[in-house]
């Protein structure tokens, strides 16, 4: 492992070892490590730098604010902004490990997780060594370890790309969120391919409009940030990525929109659907996908397009991929139960509950009921859009609560009702039920065996914050519990039910 060569503006000092890592958690500080001390909301980092040097850490990483507080004699590199040096400083000190790498990225507000699996799922089938980081987990090679962030912060990201140089990986498939861009975590990185999926209303509450949001998102396509990308332009935004982007960018289209890559022949199946993949210059790929709906062909598309425009030939990828993409995506329309049939989707904005709503109205005989509710401390302006996509698509409506975090769950839940009121075109019926288990609960037990059931939110989640409070909650174990007692239930009723004999 390298040492850190220091960048011009750092003021280097005499540090007690040479830096092999750097940390912005005092916690994990260790020998050779470089502590990073960034303002906070409401405490500066520096205010742990004693218990980092303490632990064996040869220096902080902070700015003229935080040396301020630092005790005399503490070895320390000023710059104005650290978390603007962070990633050029965690890359050098780890060797660069993202140029040992072939690097996908991908961005969008929907469809992240889901085409990194996807991604992952094609490369592997192609005998690949893999890794992946994203919102679900992150991935060396088979090893798997729960994910806390979309996108890591700068050190651990650089860490997990280290791990995955010195373990023989070779490919790696990422999550790249726009707060990620914006707070400079994938400093240092500059992808190989990275592929746009999407633009709708959602995290505005810190990006304020969709016009910083996409300028946020367009940073990822910028010669500092990936050298080719894939846009889906089937919205108006990837039409206009497409246009002003600052690398070279293949267009994908799964509507008719003219593209460099189409999609068409699609059918669905008993799982998922079939689909053509054909590029104008005549390459083409037959394949299939195991998820529902037409977002998840558009998903399928975009991981098959980046790895062709990251240099596969067409004839590798088709041979490799057999009988299709049988990827499964935690908590991404996971089937839990089949008769009723439950579905958990980690659609937690308007957008995404109307793509898997209408997905799923396609393969129901029964009704359609939807489990759902609104985060709290975000984006207020999505909960009645999302109370009314609910109302016109489902036929029953259960709003319950998400993660209330430090808002009144009432509050909340009262938003998105508001959305299913005066709707000339909904004929839901709605119910409110909280907390979330015994919405999901009541949903299941008023489900027929021709119904299906979508709980959609909170996908892998398994912690609730309530109230500053996190509380253990994962959909699909209440779901299946919430199933497995229907079936008992309806058993135990079977048997109650005298058998009528002929006259």
């Amino acid at each position: 492992m390298s040492e850190l060569t220091f960048a011009p503006e750092l003021r280097e000092a005499d540090l007690a070892a040479p830096v092999r890592a750097v940390t912005l958690d005092s916690r994990r500080a260790a020998e050779g490590t470089l502590f990073a001390a960034l303002p906070g909301a409401r405490v500066h980092g520096a205010e742990f730098a004693g218990r980092a040097i303490a632990a064996g850490a040869c220096a902080v990483l902070t700015d003229p604010a935080g040396a301020s507080r630092l005790a005399a004699g503490t070895p320390v590199l000023i710059v104005p902004d650290v978390r603007a040096a962070l990633g050029e400083v965690s890359a050098s000190a780890l060797g660069r490990p993202a140029e040992a790498l072939t690097t996908f990225g991908v961005t969008g507000t929907n469809g992240k997780t889901t085409t990194t699996f996807l991604l992952d799922h094609v490369l592997r089938a192609m005998g690949w060594r893999t890794g992946l980081i994203g919102t679900v987990e992150n991935r060396v090679g088979d090893v798997a370890l729960p994910s806390t962030l979309t996108t890591p912060e700068a050190p651990e990201l650089h860490g997990w790309l280290a791990q995955m140089r010195d373990a023989g990986v070779d490919m790696l498939s990422m999550e790249v969120s726009s707060h990620a861009l914006a707070l400079r975590r994938v400093d240092g990185v500059t992808f190989d391919v990275v592929g746009f999926t999407n633009l709708t209303q959602d995290h505005l509450d810190f990006h304020g409009d969709l016009e910083r949001y996409f300028a946020t998102k367009a940073e990822l396509f910028t010669p500092e940030r990936a050298r080719r990308g894939v846009v889906v332009v089937d919205d108006s935004w990837g039409r206009r990525l497409a246009g002003e982007a600052g690398i070279p960018v293949a267009t994908l289209s799964t509507t008719g929109v003219d593209a460099d890559w189409v999609v068409d022949e699609v059918a669905p199946t008993s799982a998922g659907s079939t689909f053509r993949l054909r590029h104008r210059d005549g390459r083409t790929v037959r394949t299939s996908v195991s998820l529902p709906g037409p977002f998840n062909v558009a998903n399928a598309a975009l991981a098959l397009a980046m790895v062709l425009e990251g240099g596969a030939d067409v004839r590798d990828v088709v041979a490799a991929l057999g009988e299709g993409i049988d990827a499964r995506v935690p908590g991404r329309m996971e089937v839990v139960a089949t008769t009723p049939r439950v579905i958990v989707d980690f659609a937690h904005n308007a957008e995404a509950l109307e793509l898997a709503l209408t997905a799923l109205r396609a393969t129901t005989v029964g009704r359609l009921i939807v489990v759902f509710g609104a985060t709290g401390d975000r984006d207020a302006g999505k909960r009645p859009v999302m109370g009314r996509v609910a109302a016109t698509c489902a036929d029953v409506v259960v709003v319950t609560d998400d993660d209330p975090h430090g808002e009144d769950p009432a509050a909340v839940r009262r938003e998105v009702l508001a959305g299913t009121t005066g709707l000339d075109e909904a004929s839901a019926t709605v119910h409110e039920v909280a907390p979330r288990q015994d919405a999901i609960e009541h949903a299941v037990a008023m489900a027929a065996p021709e119904d299906t059931v979508l709980v959609a939110g909170r996908g892998h989640e398994t912690i609730q914050e309530v109230a500053g409070v996190d509380l253990p909650l994962d959909d699909r174990v209440v779901a299946r519990g919430a199933a497995a007692r229907w079936h008992d239930d309806h058993a135990a009723a079977a048997a109650r039910t005298p058998e009528h004999e002929e006259p």
